[in-house]
């Protein structure tokens, strides 16, 4: 299933809601998609409940945009990791330098 990104902000947070599968086709789609946004402040909620398949070009990227971010004086928040995509996250260490949240409703501050 070929990556689809939907992006909408919820009380001044972006939220980028992917699903299907993140490869290396799907490498700059994904990249622009995970720029910081041009407005302050810089808070990303990446929703990965529908992702069913990450190699490392994602974990990559996951990783490029929380260094740009938290240089900003942002921060990037993982929700809703499919069983394997956690896995991969845990593997890496990921999952130790990026927040991950159960649902999205937990990664969003003050709920």
């Amino acid at each position: 299933m070929p990556l689809s990104i939907t992006t909408q902000t919820v009380d001044c947070i972006t939220v980028i809601a992917l699903s299907g599968q993140i490869d290396y086709t799907d490498r700059e789609q994904l990249q622009q998609a995970l720029a910081p946004p041009g407005s302050h402040p810089l808070r990303v909620v990446v929703d990965l409940s529908g992702v069913t398949f990450m190699d490392s070009t994602g974990l990559n990227l996951l990783i490029g945009a929380y260094h740009a971010l938290t240089a900003a004086h942002g921060w990037l928040r993982l929700a809703e990791p499919a069983e394997t995509v956690t896995r991969a996250l845990q593997i890496t260490g990921i999952d130790r330098l990026i927040p991950c949240y159960p649902n999205l409703q937990h990664a969003l501050p003050d709920h």
